[in-house]
């Protein structure tokens, strides 16, 4: 027992920084490849922060424990309107400028919907993860051909507000070599898969030990380790006065946990679906996202979340937890 929860903390650690190194590298090259800020940051960076809870949930489908990957996938989305924009916006409350978002916010509530329809049945089979995945690629899609749209403006001239921030964000072609890039692209890479590998031990032990089924586990223990990087990430952005980013990167890991999280272990070991999913957690997660929109836009003018928007959010998320904890006992 006291091994397995030594073995999670390091592999938080290792997660955390192992995510931040690949994501930069990404980042990074692809900036020494010509691809525009816009592009890079709502693909490589909005949807990197979502490696950690991709690699968990292929490690944890192939040792048959899905579960744990559908716990993980739904419990991060939970955590990361609850927890990440709760947290972030107390910090310091966000006014959001960008127009891409108010596209992003549907598409994150439409995939959430698909998922919820696509589980309905109780089962998460071949088809379904395959449905999910091609709409992944469809989003994912859609957003690259929203950044060239969008990009066309002159570098720095851009009237959107996403745009001048990632424009500023991620000029790294002076601070990370592309030899550089291309070491941390791989090194991150390798590591998300050993930390990872550690967490879905070290998550498995403790739950076997506890008489915990591995969907609490990974609603609770995994959803909150593997939110860390929209943490540091969404903090970072707020307190640099990037508030269309902090957003874009929560809305962005969503929609890839939706469709890519739950879509990779339903394709590597299809398996049924706990009814506690359906009628409690695809409900709390839906109604999230329905609460993060009335409380963007219940302003005057531009969409923001104040301090009394995040008390509520991470109120409701630590009321949430509670529960879990409370049903598991």
């Amino acid at each position: 027992m006291l091994l397995a929860i030594l073995v999670i903390l390091i592999g938080f650690a290792l997660l955390a920084w192992s995510a931040n190194r690949f994501i930069n590298g990404a980042a990074a090259f692809a900036r020494h490849l010509g691809i525009s800020p816009l592009i890079v940051g709502m693909t490589i960076v909005g949807f990197g922060t979502s490696a950690p809870e991709l690699v968990i949930s292929a490690i944890a489908a192939l040792d048959e424990n899905t579960n744990l990957a559908i716990g993980n996938a739904i419990g991060s989305n939970i955590a990361n309107i609850g927890l990440v924009l709760g947290f972030t916006a107390i910090i310091a409350p966000m006014t959001i400028a960008s127009s891409i978002l108010k596209r992003e916010y549907p598409l994150m509530l439409a995939a959430m919907a698909l998922v919820y329809v696509v589980l309905l049945d109780g089962m998460l089979g071949l088809h379904e993860g395959m449905i999910l995945f091609a709409c992944m690629s469809a989003v994912t899609a859609w957003i690259v051909y929203t950044g060239i749209q969008e990009g066309r403006n002159v570098p720095g001239t851009s009237d959107d507000a996403l745009e001048a921030e990632f424009e500023s964000k991620l000029a790294l072609d002076d601070i990370m070599s592309i030899v550089e890039s291309v070491f941390w692209l791989l090194a991150g890479g390798i590591l998300l898969v050993i930390s990872s590998r550690m967490l879905v031990w070290g998550a498995t032990a403790i739950a076997s030990s506890l008489g915990i089924s591995d969907l609490i586990i990974g609603l609770t223990i995994i959803a909150i380790g593997t939110s860390l990087p929209e943490i540091a990430a969404s903090i970072t952005s707020v307190l640099k006065n990037e508030n269309d980013i902090a957003i874009g990167n929560v809305l962005g890991s969503n929609i890839f946990n939706s469709l890519g999280v739950i879509g990779l272990p339903a394709i590597i070991h299809p398996a049924t679906v706990s009814t506690e999913v359906l009628y409690r957690d695809l409900p709390v997660m839906i109604g999230m996202a329905i609460l993060l929109y009335i409380l963007l836009y219940n302003h005057k003018g531009k969409p923001a979340l104040s301090r009394t928007s995040g008390y509520s959010l991470l109120s409701l998320y630590i009321a949430y937890i509670v529960m879990l904890e409370f049903q598991a006992t």
